[in-house]
C-alpha cells in the first residue's frame, strides 16, 4: 500500500492532493501550488483566482465570495431601531378651564355640542389629541385646534373685514384730517393696525387685527395669500382682447420687477370698458393699477372681494364684521398659524 503523502502544517505537499473532504476552490482537484479554502487561509480580496475573477470581499451577513444583506449593521433592511416611544405631552391643567367650556365660549357651540367634539377625536390641545372630557386647560397660553383649524381662545385677541369705502386712507390716523380707517372703527375700544393696504382711489375688504402674528403673516410673501379684485378697465370696442389673459399670466415688466397675476377671468364686457376679475398674491403698492396700464387698459374702478379664505360678501360700504369660529380657523391656517 502507498503511504499517504506526507504534510507540512495542514498544506498537501507540491502534487498531492487535498486532504479527505477538503475542497478546492474551483469544485476540482487543486492544481500545482493552489491552497485549498477548507486546510489553508481564505484568498485575500481582489487577488486573482485561476478562473481570472477576483475574489469578491466579504460583507456583512455573508461570507467571502457572498453577496450580503447590503446593511453596514449586518441588520435586516428595513427595521429602524427608533426607541421607545415618548409619552404622550399631558396638556391637563387642574387650574384651568375645562375644554367643552372653552369651546363653547370660543363661539363651537353649546357645551353638550362640544363634548361630542371632544368626545369625536376632533379637538387638539397643543398638538395632542384629547378625547376626555375632564381636561382642563389654560385659554391664555393653550393652543387648540378643531378640525386641523385653530381656534381663538383669548378675548382680546380681535380680527375684523372691514369694507373700506372710495377716498378712505389705509392708515388707523392722519395728521391732516383726512378720511381713514381709524374714522370707521372709532367705537371699539381695541388697539387695531391694518393688514395690507388699499390705495385711496380703491374699495372693498381690509382687515383688521390685534393680533401681530397674524398680520405679519397675511402680509409676508412668503405665505402667497391669494386676493381677489373686480376690475373694471378701459377697451378699445366692446369685448377683452383675447391676448390679454395670457399676457397678465404670463407676467409683464414693471419697474420693479415683473409682475403676473394667478387667475384671469372675464366677467362682462360693453363698448369701451369690461369688468373682469384677477387674483394675484403680490402686495405691492398700487400694482394691479400699474399692471393694467403697462397691459394698455388703465383701470377704471377697482374692488377687493377676498383676501385668503375671507369673503367681502353682502358687506356694506363702511361697516365692519367680526371674523371668528371656522372663518378665522381656516384664515389663521393659510397662514400656517
Amino acid at each position: 500500500m502507498t503511504p499517504p503523502p506526507s504534510r507540512r502544517n495542514g498544506k498537501p505537499t507540491s502534487g498531492g492532493k487535498p486532504t479527505s473532504g477538503a475542497k478546492s476552490t474551483s469544485g476540482a482537484k487543486s492544481t500545482s501550488g493552489a491552497k485549498s479554502t477548507s486546510g489553508g487561509k481564505p484568498p485575500r480580496s481582489g487577488k486573482p483566482l485561476r478562473s481570472g475573477k477576483p475574489a469578491r470581499p466579504a460583507t456583512p451577513g455573508g461570507p467571502a465570495g457572498q453577496r450580503g444583506s447590503g446593511s453596514v449593521t449586518g441588520k435586516v433592511p428595513g427595521k429602524v431601531r427608533t426607541g421607545p416611544p415618548k409619552p404622550p405631552l399631558d396638556v391637563h391643567d387642574p387650574d384651568g378651564v375645562r375644554l367643552q367650556k372653552v369651546l363653547a365660549h370660543a363661539g363651537l357651540g353649546s357645551r353638550r355640542a362640544c363634548e361630542e367634539l371632544i368626545a369625536a377625536g376632533r379637538v387638539e390641545v397643543d398638538g395632542q389629541l384629547v378625547t376626555e372630557l375632564g381636561v382642563r386647560v389654560d385659554p391664555r397660553r393653550a393652543v387648540v385646534h378643531v378640525d386641523g383649524l385653530r381656534v381663538q381662545l383669548d378675548d382680546s385677541v380681535v380680527t375684523l373685514a372691514l369694507n373700506k369705502p372710495l377716498g378712505v386712507l389705509s392708515a388707523m390716523s392722519d395728521p391732516q384730517g383726512r378720511a381713514n380707517l381709524g374714522d370707521l372703527v372709532s367705537g371699539r375700544e381695541e388697539r387695531l393696525f391694518h393688514v395690507g393696504r388699499l390705495d385711496a382711489d380703491s374699495e372693498g375688504l381690509i382687515l383688521l387685527t390685534t393680533d401681530g402674528e397674524l398680520a405679519n403673516r397675511l402680509a409676508h410673501p412668503r405665505y402667497e395669500v391669494p386676493k381677489t379684485y373686480l376690475v373694471e378697465i378701459a377697451v378699445t370696442g366692446s369685448a377683452v382682447p383675447r391676448h390679454l389673459g395670457r399676457q397678465l399670466l404670463a407676467g409683464i415688466e414693471l419697474d420693479d420687477g415683473p409682475a403676473a397675476v394667478d387667475s384671469f377671468r372675464v366677467v362682462d364686457a360693453r363698448p369701451g370698458h369690461a369688468l373682469i376679475e384677477l387674483i394675484l398674491h403680490d402686495g405691492r403698492n398700487r400694482v394691479i393699477r400699474r399692471l393694467m396700464e403697462a397691459a394698455g387698459h388703465p383701470v377704471l374702478q377697482l374692488v377687493r372681494t377676498q383676501i385668503g379664505p375671507i369673503r367681502l360678501g353682502d358687506l356694506r360700504t363702511g361697516r365692519h364684521r367680526v371674523i371668528s369660529g371656522p372663518e378665522l380657523g381656516s384664515l389663521m391656517a393659510s397662514v400656517e398659524l
